[in-house]
């Protein structure tokens, strides 16, 4: 009797292959394990084993598999669930789901190119006599394809070879390697408390006279300090008095200067940091009894906190009760930039029972982490993580902590899957009856609806930690103060007064403006021509720290030109300001403080994003310009005053949840003042002051913001009453992009009538010379979702199958953001 087995390949197909093996490997074989499998003409893929059975494909014939790669099952029957649930619910292939859950070490194909490791050891003895000779090729050529393997062994199957001198960890697979995050230490001096009284400090002044050199560098310490509140660095000591290091290292033995180190990880904590266990205040008792009480007849809380009321420190709490239960916690983040932050104040608490798991690890480090909580080791109680953490092997799932919910990086936009990570957390928790917490500031309205309808128990911690006032809100009406030529740059006079209040007692300001750049458009006076990008439909943007003309979508850069370049006339201006043009005004007003700006321009390589946050902290920066980069959960001790420079180009966007997202940035960016014991002040520059959203902000009014937009939502039927699905057309083709969408659309109309939307091409309808063009289904509540999927798959193979359309690209977004 012959078998089969069902395998995922990590290709965009709809459906699994069946491949025949023998009795021997069926005997052998269980649902999870690698499999190497030929695939087309003469490739060959790494496939995961889904099924065992023994009915042949009815179509072709089956192949033999070429050999097994595992032991042991790579992946759980838990993650197959799940990825089929992926695959269903947002429309794509179970080979997507594949690829974006496996760390790509483990899915080998003829086209990966293996390199030797640098600091690689190569014991003989170790190495079997295939293994070397493939060491050997690769000690004379940097890198060799597997296919090249195949020809070097002149054998086929060469996956398990390679497999096994991976594991040694003598090559590694085509990737980059990045290093693990180190905790930096710096180096602070202070005065000795011994020499804080008057006849001690001339005692010792007389002391030094024979050390002139000592005495000229304390004296240079206490003009340094009293002009800077601030701690001092070894280093600025030097650098600002000219004293070589070893002299300050004199006056440290001596024991007139102390030095102290600080690290420079995110987690400063006011309160007393305490290792053993947290001290939940009244007010946080009461919320942790409230969730656990939720959770006892609810799968799901959501946790509404306002900003720095100490919702981590609950989180801490509730892991610390599913760790003791022997299971394991995963807490998604939605950037990972933040996570440093988070993890050293979880490993505080838990040690080494904490493993990271995100973008920004070598693919070996992935292997690693993977291969921990497969094993369910120890070291993998915790896990924190950026969306892609929740395709990890998770055995024993206690608990899921999805942190700023409402965020929009939970949503994966390209390639497929594109799911949505703060929902596929909830089904993953269900599928090990696990309990989810969904923590935010500013909760998404479909989260809010949710609890509001008694489908997630609902808690609330409205009082900031240690009792700290939120912040003082304040509007600037931009429009008069222009007319009053109250205005410096875009800055208004209050504004400026302001930060000038905040940095004379040695406070730190943080500036948002969410568009980076110098300037979004350049305009001609004479006639009115502004430079477009040739491959996409937007204006380009100046940039002048390069003094380039950049496109946002596709990168294509000029030189900043002189003159306009449709008339030649030399009078070209710049219309509208990004992150650049505030930092160059700043300068010119404030040119004695240190201005920084954190946007994609500033933040691209690994460590950037951390050391500008460090410097932050340690306040050799005083005032920090950015855009939304900056309104997640950051937490500076030192700033006093945030400013958003217009609020009005967030609320004009062609979206309808333009106006929730405006309400959830500006209250993220405003809870980054104030955080200790003084009261911070937020100060919002708009041409429409009295706007309902601003108003809103300014009294921190989610349930007014909440109630208007749900209105809203229901008279133009969008979720959280109506479903979406939307599907884009893409092609280089401008009429057959055209022709293929008024198919689509008219095929969708016949069925789903009015609730059809489009086609309409989007506010940018070219990115790379391709078109685009949407088509928006709507979803009532009482139409069942699975059948709405089925007639449109339906739909989609007609469509394919028509010879004209085979050049467009058909993406479908479910739920999109």
């Amino acid at each position: 009797m012959p078998y089969f087995i069902d395998v995922i390949l990590p290709l965009p197909l709809q459906k699994r292959f069946t491949y025949a093996i023998t009795e021997a490997e069926a005997n052998f074989l269980e649902e999870g394990m690698r499999v190497a499998v030929p695939f087309g003409k003469s490739k060959v893929y790494t496939a995961i084993m889904a099924a065992i059975h023994q009915n042949p494909p009815q179509v072709y014939e089956a192949k033999p598999i070429n050999q097994i790669l595992d032991k042991n099952p790579l992946v759980t029957k838990h993650q197959l669930k799940f990825w089929a649930w992926i695959a269903s619910y947002y429309m794509c292939a179970e080979g997507d789901v594949l690829k974006a859950a496996l760390p790509g070490a483990f899915l080998l194909e003829s086209e990966s190119i293996v390199e030797l490791k640098k600091d690689a050891n190569v014991e003989e003895a170790e190495v079997g006599d295939e293994e070397y000779l493939v060491i050997e090729a690769l000690q004379r050529q940097s890198s060799v394809k597997i296919q090249e393997v195949m020809k070097i062994l002149d054998k086929k199957t060469v996956l398990p070879i390679i497999n096994a001198l991976v594991q040694k960890e003598l090559v590694v697979l085509n990737q980059e390697i990045y290093e693990q995050y180190k905790p930096k230490k710096i180096r602070f001096v202070r005065l000795n408390p011994d020499y804080d009284n008057e006849a001690r400090m001339h005692q010792l002044l007389d002391d030094l006279e024979k050390a002139p050199k000592q005495k000229e560098a304390l004296l240079s310490f206490f003009s340094i300090k009293a002009q800077h509140k601030k701690p001092l660095k070894v280093k600025d000591l030097s650098d600002k008095s000219g004293v070589s290091a070893a002299i300050i290292k004199s006056l440290i033995k001596k024991k007139i200067l102390e030095e102290f180190y600080e690290k420079t990880d995110r987690v400063t904590f006011s309160g007393e940091s305490s290792q053993t266990g947290i001290q939940l205040s009244e007010i946080q008792q009461k919320a942790f009894s409230e969730i656990e009480d939720g959770l006892q007849d609810q799968d799901v809380c959501l946790f509404h906190g306002i900003t720095s009321s100490g919702k981590t420190e609950i989180y801490i709490k509730l892991i610390e009760k599913v760790i003791a239960n022997g299971q394991q916690a995963l807490y998604v983040l939605p950037e990972i930039a933040l996570t440093t932050q988070l993890i050293e104040r979880l490993r505080a608490y838990f040690g080494d029972k904490v493993l990271v798991y995100h973008s920004k690890y070598s693919i070996n480090e992935r292997v690693e982490v993977y291969r921990h909580i497969l094993e369910d080791s120890e070291k993998a109680r915790i896990v924190i993580g950026a969306r892609s953490s929740i395709f990890l092997p998770f055995a024993n799932l206690g608990l899921v902590v999805v942190d700023e919910e409402h965020e929009t990086s939970f949503k994966q936009f390209d390639p497929a899957p594109r799911y949505h990570a703060r929902d596929a957390a909830v089904v993953l928790a269900n599928l090990f009856k696990a309990k989810t917490i969904l923590g935010s500031a500013t909760p998404s309205l479909e989260s809010y609806f949710n609890a509001q309808h008694h489908k997630y128990a609902f808690v609330e911690l409205n009082r900031r930690y240690g009792n700290v006032l939120e912040p003082e809100i304040e509007i600037v009406d931009i429009k008069t103060k222009y007319k009053k030529k109250e205005m410096k740059g875009h800055f208004s006079d209050r504004m400026l007064a302001e930060i000038k209040e905040t940095l004379d007692v040695g406070e730190q300001v943080i500036l948002f403006q969410n568009r980076r750049g110098f300037s979004p458009v350049l305009e001609c006076n004479t006639c009115g021509h502004s430079p477009q990008c040739p491959n996409c439909d937007v204006s380009l943007t100046y940039h002048s720290h390069n003094n380039q003309l950049r496109c946002h979508y596709c990168g294509y850069h000029i030189a900043m030109q002189k003159k306009c370049m449709a008339c030649d006339s030399p009078e070209i201006t710049t219309k509208g300001f990004g992150t650049e043009q505030i930092e160059t005004e700043l300068k010119a007003i404030f040119p004695d403080y240190k201005t920084a700006r954190m946007d994609q321009d500033t933040t691209r390589g690994k460590y950037a994003y951390e050391k500008l946050i460090t410097a932050f902290e340690q306040q050799e920066i005083d005032i920090l310009i950015g855009t939304q980069m900056l309104t997640k959960g950051l937490d500076f001790r030192k700033v006093n005053l945030v400013g958003i420079m217009n609020a009005d180009n967030l609320l004009n966007f062609p979206d309808f949840r333009a106006h929730e997202r405006s309400f959830q940035l500006m209250l993220q960016v405003a809870g980054r003042a104030g955080r200790t014991k003084k009261r911070g002040k937020v100060l919002i520059q708009s041409y429409n002051p009295h706007h309902q959203i601003i108003q809103q902000v300014s009294m921190g009014d989610y349930a007014g913001m909440y109630k208007d937009q749900l209105e809203e939502r229901y008279n133009y039927k969008y979720p959280p009453f109506y479903r979406l699905i939307r599907i884009t057309l893409k092609c280089r083709d401008y009429s057959k992009t055209n022709e293929g969408a008024d198919w689509l659309a008219a095929g969708m109309k016949n069925v789903f009538k009015e609730n059809v939307l489009g086609p309409e091409f989007p506010p940018v309808a070219r990115i790379r010379n391709e078109y685009h063009k949407n088509i928006l289904l709507k979803i009532p509540q009482q139409q069942s979702l699975g059948k709405t999927k089925k007639i449109l798959q339906r739909i989609m193979e007609s469509f394919k199958a028509i010879g004209a359309f085979r050049s467009i690209k058909v993406v479908i977004n479910v739920d999109p953001i």
